[in-house]
Protein backbone atom coordinates (compact mmCIF):
# COMPACT_ATOMS: atom_id res chain seq x y z
CA UNK A 1 0.00 0.00 0.00
CA UNK A 2 1.43 3.35 -1.03
CA UNK A 3 2.16 5.88 1.68
CA UNK A 4 1.56 9.58 1.15
CA UNK A 5 4.99 11.03 1.89
CA UNK A 6 6.41 14.38 0.87
CA UNK A 7 9.90 15.45 -0.10
CA UNK A 8 10.26 16.99 3.35
CA UNK A 9 9.64 13.56 4.90
CA UNK A 10 12.83 12.39 3.18
CA UNK A 11 14.96 15.13 4.72
CA UNK A 12 17.13 13.91 7.59
CA UNK A 13 17.23 17.39 9.18
CA UNK A 14 21.01 17.14 9.53
CA UNK A 15 22.96 20.26 8.51
CA UNK A 16 23.89 20.03 4.82
CA UNK A 17 27.63 20.61 4.54
CA UNK A 18 28.11 21.64 0.94
CA UNK A 19 29.44 24.96 -0.30
CA UNK A 20 26.83 27.68 -0.91
CA UNK A 21 25.74 27.50 -4.54
CA UNK A 22 26.82 23.87 -5.01
CA UNK A 23 24.77 21.94 -7.56
CA UNK A 24 24.40 19.09 -5.07
CA UNK A 25 21.64 20.99 -3.25
CA UNK A 26 19.40 20.89 -6.32
CA UNK A 27 20.08 17.19 -6.89
CA UNK A 28 19.27 16.43 -3.26
CA UNK A 29 15.95 18.26 -3.53
CA UNK A 30 15.08 16.47 -6.76
CA UNK A 31 15.84 13.06 -5.33
CA UNK A 32 13.86 13.69 -2.15
CA UNK A 33 10.92 14.57 -4.38
CA UNK A 34 11.41 11.40 -6.45
CA UNK A 35 11.63 9.22 -3.33
CA UNK A 36 8.36 10.68 -2.04
CA UNK A 37 6.66 10.13 -5.39
CA UNK A 38 7.47 6.41 -5.45
CA UNK A 39 5.07 5.71 -2.59
CA UNK A 40 7.60 3.58 -0.71
CA UNK A 41 8.24 3.87 3.03
CA UNK A 42 11.60 5.10 4.29
CA UNK A 43 12.83 1.62 5.16
CA UNK A 44 12.48 0.42 1.55
CA UNK A 45 15.33 2.69 0.46
CA UNK A 46 19.08 2.25 0.87
CA UNK A 47 21.40 5.02 -0.28
CA UNK A 48 25.02 3.94 -0.69
CA UNK A 49 27.94 6.29 -1.38
CA UNK A 50 31.71 6.25 -1.62
CA UNK A 51 33.96 9.22 -0.85
CA UNK A 52 33.66 12.79 -2.13
CA UNK A 53 31.39 15.78 -1.79
CA UNK A 54 28.53 13.88 -3.43
CA UNK A 55 29.06 10.99 -1.05
CA UNK A 56 27.78 12.97 1.94
CA UNK A 57 24.36 12.28 0.43
CA UNK A 58 23.25 9.41 2.74
CA UNK A 59 23.39 11.77 5.73
CA UNK A 60 20.85 14.11 4.17
CA UNK A 61 18.06 11.67 3.26
CA UNK A 62 15.76 10.00 5.75
CA UNK A 63 16.41 6.43 4.60
CA UNK A 64 18.78 3.61 5.30
CA UNK A 65 22.26 4.50 4.07
CA UNK A 66 25.92 3.60 4.06
CA UNK A 67 28.80 6.03 3.57
CA UNK A 68 31.34 3.47 2.36
CA UNK A 69 34.98 3.82 1.26
CA UNK A 70 36.52 5.40 -1.80
CA UNK A 71 35.33 3.82 -5.03
CA UNK A 72 33.51 0.93 -3.38
CA UNK A 73 29.93 2.21 -3.44
CA UNK A 74 28.87 -0.02 -6.34
CA UNK A 75 30.39 -3.10 -4.69
CA UNK A 76 28.72 -2.42 -1.33
CA UNK A 77 25.42 -1.61 -3.03
CA UNK A 78 25.58 -4.86 -5.01
CA UNK A 79 25.77 -6.80 -1.76
CA UNK A 80 22.87 -4.83 -0.30
CA UNK A 81 20.69 -5.47 -3.37
CA UNK A 82 21.45 -9.18 -3.49
CA UNK A 83 20.83 -9.59 0.25
CA UNK A 84 17.49 -7.79 0.00
CA UNK A 85 16.29 -7.43 -3.60
CA UNK A 86 13.10 -5.68 -2.46
CA UNK A 87 15.08 -2.59 -1.46
CA UNK A 88 15.36 0.38 -3.79
CA UNK A 89 19.16 0.75 -3.74
CA UNK A 90 20.59 4.07 -4.92
CA UNK A 91 24.31 4.59 -5.51
CA UNK A 92 25.53 8.16 -5.17
CA UNK A 93 28.99 8.75 -6.58
CA UNK A 94 31.13 11.32 -8.35
CA UNK A 95 33.33 11.42 -11.43
CA UNK A 96 36.43 10.72 -9.33
CA UNK A 97 34.95 8.22 -6.89
CA UNK A 98 32.98 6.29 -9.51
CA UNK A 99 35.28 6.33 -12.53
CA UNK A 100 38.80 6.38 -11.07
CA UNK A 101 39.39 4.17 -8.04
CA UNK A 102 35.84 2.82 -8.39
CA UNK A 103 35.86 2.25 -12.14
CA UNK A 104 36.25 -1.52 -11.94
CA UNK A 105 33.39 -1.96 -9.48
CA UNK A 106 31.21 0.38 -11.52
CA UNK A 107 31.96 -1.49 -14.73
CA UNK A 108 31.02 -4.91 -13.38
CA UNK A 109 27.89 -3.72 -11.59
CA UNK A 110 26.66 -2.37 -14.94
CA UNK A 111 27.80 -5.48 -16.82
CA UNK A 112 25.79 -7.72 -14.49
CA UNK A 113 22.68 -5.53 -14.74
CA UNK A 114 22.24 -5.44 -10.97
CA UNK A 115 19.18 -3.40 -10.02
CA UNK A 116 21.06 -0.36 -8.75
CA UNK A 117 20.09 3.25 -9.36
CA UNK A 118 23.49 4.84 -10.01
CA UNK A 119 23.61 8.64 -9.96
CA UNK A 120 27.00 10.07 -10.90
CA UNK A 121 27.55 13.73 -10.02
CA UNK A 122 29.96 15.04 -12.66
CA UNK A 123 31.69 18.32 -11.81
CA UNK A 124 34.87 17.34 -13.74
CA UNK A 125 37.13 17.86 -10.74
CA UNK A 126 38.20 16.29 -7.45
CA UNK A 127 36.44 18.78 -5.20
CA UNK A 128 36.65 17.29 -1.71
CA UNK A 129 40.45 17.01 -1.96
CA UNK A 130 40.62 20.58 -3.24
CA UNK A 131 40.84 20.72 -6.98
CA UNK A 132 42.87 17.97 -8.63
CA UNK A 133 42.08 16.72 -12.14
CA UNK A 134 39.56 13.88 -12.28
CA UNK A 135 38.86 11.29 -15.01
CA UNK A 136 36.39 13.71 -16.62
CA UNK A 137 38.50 16.89 -16.46
CA UNK A 138 38.63 18.41 -19.93
CA UNK A 139 41.91 18.70 -21.88
CA UNK A 140 43.84 21.89 -21.17
CA UNK A 141 42.20 22.48 -17.79
CA UNK A 142 44.62 23.86 -15.21
CA UNK A 143 44.16 22.22 -11.83
CA UNK A 144 46.31 21.68 -8.77
CA UNK A 145 47.55 18.39 -10.22
CA UNK A 146 47.78 19.70 -13.81
CA UNK A 147 49.15 23.26 -13.43
CA UNK A 148 50.22 23.40 -17.07
CA UNK A 149 46.88 22.05 -18.29
CA UNK A 150 45.55 18.50 -18.39
CA UNK A 151 46.81 16.34 -21.25
CA UNK A 152 44.65 13.33 -20.34
CA UNK A 153 41.87 12.13 -22.60
CA UNK A 154 38.77 12.31 -20.38
CA UNK A 155 36.06 9.78 -19.73
CA UNK A 156 32.61 10.41 -21.14
CA UNK A 157 30.52 8.80 -18.35
CA UNK A 158 27.34 8.37 -20.39
CA UNK A 159 29.22 6.77 -23.29
CA UNK A 160 31.05 4.54 -20.79
CA UNK A 161 27.69 3.23 -19.56
CA UNK A 162 26.19 2.85 -23.03
CA UNK A 163 29.28 0.96 -24.15
CA UNK A 164 28.75 -1.50 -21.30
CA UNK A 165 25.20 -2.15 -22.59
CA UNK A 166 23.66 -0.55 -19.51
CA UNK A 167 19.89 -0.94 -19.70
CA UNK A 168 19.14 2.67 -18.71
CA UNK A 169 21.49 5.58 -19.41
CA UNK A 170 20.62 9.25 -19.08
CA UNK A 171 22.18 12.66 -18.54
CA UNK A 172 20.77 15.68 -16.72
CA UNK A 173 21.89 19.07 -15.43
CA UNK A 174 21.68 20.22 -11.84
CA UNK A 175 19.67 23.39 -12.58
CA UNK A 176 17.24 21.72 -15.01
CA UNK A 177 14.80 20.79 -12.28
CA UNK A 178 11.92 19.59 -14.47
CA UNK A 179 14.04 17.67 -16.97
CA UNK A 180 16.38 16.01 -14.49
CA UNK A 181 13.57 15.13 -12.06
CA UNK A 182 11.74 13.39 -14.90
CA UNK A 183 14.88 11.40 -15.68
CA UNK A 184 15.29 10.34 -12.05
CA UNK A 185 11.63 9.32 -11.87
CA UNK A 186 12.08 7.04 -14.87
CA UNK A 187 15.29 5.66 -13.38
CA UNK A 188 13.48 4.87 -10.14
CA UNK A 189 10.99 2.67 -11.99
CA UNK A 190 13.47 0.87 -14.22
CA UNK A 191 14.27 -2.81 -13.71
CA UNK A 192 18.02 -3.41 -13.86
CA UNK A 193 20.96 -1.03 -13.68
CA UNK A 194 20.28 2.65 -14.22
CA UNK A 195 23.10 5.12 -14.81
CA UNK A 196 22.29 8.80 -14.60
CA UNK A 197 25.07 11.33 -15.12
CA UNK A 198 24.29 14.81 -13.80
CA UNK A 199 26.41 17.81 -14.75
CA UNK A 200 26.94 19.51 -11.42
CA UNK A 201 28.37 22.87 -10.48
CA UNK A 202 31.35 23.06 -8.11
CA UNK A 203 31.65 26.67 -7.00
CA UNK A 204 35.29 26.67 -5.79
CA UNK A 205 36.88 24.62 -8.58
CA UNK A 206 34.69 24.35 -11.71
CA UNK A 207 32.29 27.24 -11.33
CA UNK A 208 32.02 28.12 -15.03
CA UNK A 209 32.32 24.59 -16.40
CA UNK A 210 28.73 24.22 -17.61
CA UNK A 211 27.70 27.87 -18.00
CA UNK A 212 27.05 27.66 -21.78
CA UNK A 213 24.59 24.82 -21.10
CA UNK A 214 22.75 26.88 -18.48
CA UNK A 215 22.83 30.45 -19.76
CA UNK A 216 19.43 31.32 -21.33
CA UNK A 217 21.28 33.27 -24.02
CA UNK A 218 23.25 30.25 -25.24
CA UNK A 219 21.76 27.00 -23.96
CA UNK A 220 19.20 26.39 -26.71
CA UNK A 221 21.93 26.48 -29.35
CA UNK A 222 24.31 24.12 -27.55
CA UNK A 223 21.89 21.70 -25.85
CA UNK A 224 20.09 18.82 -27.56
CA UNK A 225 17.13 17.49 -25.59
CA UNK A 226 16.77 13.84 -26.53
CA UNK A 227 13.25 12.37 -26.41
CA UNK A 228 12.14 8.94 -27.57
CA UNK A 229 10.11 9.07 -30.78
CA UNK A 230 10.85 12.73 -31.47
CA UNK A 231 13.16 14.30 -34.08
CA UNK A 232 16.58 15.48 -32.95
CA UNK A 233 15.92 19.21 -33.21
CA UNK A 234 17.54 22.06 -31.30
CA UNK A 235 18.27 25.78 -31.47
CA UNK A 236 16.54 28.84 -30.03
CA UNK A 237 14.18 28.80 -33.01
CA UNK A 238 14.11 25.00 -33.33
CA UNK A 239 15.75 25.43 -36.71
CA UNK A 240 18.61 22.94 -36.45
CA UNK A 241 18.57 19.17 -36.55
CA UNK A 242 20.78 16.08 -36.51
CA UNK A 243 21.13 13.71 -39.43
CA UNK A 244 23.26 10.60 -39.68
CA UNK A 245 25.31 9.83 -42.76
CA UNK A 246 27.30 6.61 -42.62
CA UNK A 247 27.32 6.55 -38.79
CA UNK A 248 28.49 10.16 -38.72
CA UNK A 249 26.31 12.91 -37.27
CA UNK A 250 25.84 16.23 -39.04
CA UNK A 251 23.96 19.40 -38.17
CA UNK A 252 21.51 20.75 -40.74
CA UNK A 253 19.58 24.02 -40.66
CA UNK A 254 16.02 24.61 -41.85
CA UNK A 255 13.10 26.99 -41.52
CA UNK A 256 11.45 26.84 -38.09
CA UNK A 257 8.61 24.33 -38.05
CA UNK A 258 9.72 22.67 -41.30
CA UNK A 259 11.73 19.70 -40.07
CA UNK A 260 13.22 17.79 -43.02
CA UNK A 261 12.45 14.08 -43.28
CA UNK A 262 16.16 13.29 -43.09
CA UNK A 263 16.41 14.59 -39.49
CA UNK A 264 16.80 11.54 -37.26
CA UNK A 265 13.97 10.47 -34.95
CA UNK A 266 15.39 9.29 -31.65
CA UNK A 267 14.97 5.67 -30.57
CA UNK A 268 16.11 5.03 -26.98
CA UNK A 269 15.96 1.27 -27.56
CA UNK A 270 18.61 1.50 -30.30
CA UNK A 271 22.03 0.85 -28.74
CA UNK A 272 23.93 2.11 -31.77
CA UNK A 273 22.05 5.42 -31.82
CA UNK A 274 22.58 5.81 -28.07
CA UNK A 275 26.32 5.28 -28.52
CA UNK A 276 26.53 7.91 -31.24
CA UNK A 277 24.43 10.44 -29.32
CA UNK A 278 26.35 9.94 -26.07
CA UNK A 279 29.54 11.02 -27.83
CA UNK A 280 28.24 14.40 -29.00
CA UNK A 281 30.28 17.34 -27.71
CA UNK A 282 30.86 21.00 -28.40
CA UNK A 283 31.85 22.78 -30.55
CA UNK A 284 31.03 20.46 -33.45
CA UNK A 285 27.77 19.08 -32.05
CA UNK A 286 25.27 20.04 -29.34
CA UNK A 287 25.56 18.43 -25.91
CA UNK A 288 22.74 15.89 -25.41
CA UNK A 289 20.63 15.55 -22.27
CA UNK A 290 17.74 13.21 -21.58
CA UNK A 291 17.34 9.44 -21.67
CA UNK A 292 19.84 7.98 -24.13
CA UNK A 293 19.06 4.29 -23.63
CA UNK A 294 16.20 2.36 -22.08
CA UNK A 295 15.73 -1.33 -22.67
CA UNK A 296 14.70 -4.38 -20.68
CA UNK A 297 16.49 -7.60 -19.81
CA UNK A 298 16.42 -9.73 -16.65
CA UNK A 299 18.32 -8.21 -13.75
CA UNK A 300 21.14 -10.06 -12.02
CA UNK A 301 19.16 -10.45 -8.80
CA UNK A 302 16.24 -12.00 -10.70
CA UNK A 303 18.54 -14.52 -12.37
CA UNK A 304 20.35 -15.20 -9.09
CA UNK A 305 17.24 -15.97 -7.07
CA UNK A 306 15.77 -18.05 -9.91
CA UNK A 307 18.95 -20.10 -9.87
CA UNK A 308 18.86 -20.47 -6.09
CA UNK A 309 15.28 -21.74 -6.25
CA UNK A 310 16.19 -24.23 -8.97
CA UNK A 311 19.20 -25.52 -7.06
CA UNK A 312 17.01 -25.88 -3.98
CA UNK A 313 14.85 -28.38 -5.87
CA UNK A 314 17.77 -30.77 -6.44
CA UNK A 315 20.36 -32.60 -4.34
CA UNK A 316 23.12 -31.93 -6.83
CA UNK A 317 24.79 -29.22 -4.74
CA UNK A 318 24.16 -30.60 -1.25
CA UNK A 319 27.29 -30.94 0.86
CA UNK A 320 27.09 -34.74 1.19
CA UNK A 321 26.68 -35.12 -2.56
CA UNK A 322 29.69 -32.90 -3.24
CA UNK A 323 31.91 -34.68 -0.68
CA UNK A 324 31.10 -38.13 -2.05
CA UNK A 325 31.40 -37.15 -5.68
CA UNK A 326 34.29 -37.61 -8.14
CA UNK A 327 35.64 -34.10 -7.54
CA UNK A 328 36.44 -34.73 -3.88
CA UNK A 329 39.65 -36.34 -2.61
CA UNK A 330 41.15 -37.35 0.70
CA UNK A 331 44.53 -36.11 1.94
CA UNK A 332 46.48 -38.62 4.05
Amino acid sequence: MEQKLTAKDFSSNLPVKWCPGCGDFAILNMMQKVFAGMGLPHEKYAVISGIGCSSRFPYYVNTYGFHSIHGRAAAVASGVKLANPELAVWVITGDGDGLSIGGNHMMHAIRRNIGLKIVLFNNRIYALTKGQASPTTQPGTKTKSTPAGSIDYPFNPARFAVGLDCTFVARGIDNDIAGTTAILERAARHNGTTFVEIFQKCVPFSDKEFDPLKDPATRDDVLLRVEHGKPLVFGAKKDKGIIFRGFKAEVVSFEPGQVPAEVAVYDETNAEMAYLISGFAQPQLPVPVGVFRSTDKPSFEQLYYDQVRHVGDTKEHELETLLSGPDAWEIK
